[in-house]
């Protein structure tokens, strides 16, 4: 395996890994946040300015230091400070997706996580946010969420959609009906990541020789890019062919 496709791999797994935690602290932030944007903030800048304002001939050094430190703040919050950030984020990432590569790293991220699951607000939020996750960012070595893309006559009998087979159904249907089914998610276009899960019986389906990436791209341009079309290349060469032709 080349360096690029190592490090690839380890920048995944890291954001796979990292991606349900943060975002459960994002919510729990954003919440706090908005009462302190909206309200908090407002109070505390009143009183400091009074407070400025009424010792403004006689500030301390602590008063100079601060508002220095506060410059580094707004340089390190600025553009230049902002590309930095992101370069550090990218490298912690890819750090733990190494360490996740090892039994020692999988152990403890073991204990991390069991400790966010007996968290009394943590629980109700991190699962829920890993489960979209693992949809958006399946480990390599786990299971792919699509098998298979299909054909469905969805929303109605005459009109056909692109489907990818997530599961073999609801058990319980399939028993009472006596048929096989299987479950399909309609996903929408250009954002496969939401759409529709339905239960179809298998024989209603038409398997279709194409892969799941395909029939992303095919998703995603609205269906201006399909598998059966020339690629843009070919069409270009044709073009060109044509135009020298007399």
């Amino acid at each position: 395996m080349s360096v690029t496709k190592r490090l690839r791999r380890y920048f995944l797994r890291g954001l796979a890994v990292l991606l349900p935690a943060l975002l459960t602290l994002w919510i729990l932030a954003w919440g706090y946040g908005q009462v302190q944007r909206k309200v908090a903030v407002h109070i505390n800048r009143g009183v400091v300015e009074v407070l400025v304002w009424a010792q403004r001939d006689n500030l301390p050094k602590e008063a100079l230091d601060a508002y220095k430190a506060r410059q580094i703040e707004r340089f390190v919050e600025g553009a230049s400070g902002s590309i930095v950030g992101v370069l550090i984020a990218i490298l912690i990432i890819v750090l733990v997706g190494a360490l996740l590569a090892s039994v020692v790293g999988r152990a403890l991220w073991r204990i991390i996580e069991s400790f966010i699951l007996n968290t009394p607000v943590l629980r109700r939020v991190y699962p829920y946010v890993k489960q979209v996750t693992d949809f958006v960012l399946p480990e390599d070595d786990h299971k792919t969420m699509f098998s298979q893309v299909v054909a469905v006559e969805y929303p109605r009998k005459g009109i056909w959609s692109l489907g990818f087979v997530t599961g073999s159904g609801l058990r319980a249907v399939a028993e009472k009906v006596g048929k096989e089914f299987l479950t399909v998610m309609i996903p929408t276009s250009p954002t496969p990541v939401t759409g529709w899960v339905i239960t179809v019986p298998k024989e209603e389906t038409i398997a279709l020789d194409m892969t799941v990436e395909e029939a992303l791209r095919f998703i995603i341009s609205a269906g201006v890019i399909s598998p059966d079309s020339p690629a843009p290349l070919a069409l270009a060469g044709a073009r060109i062919e044509q135009e020298k032709c007399p």
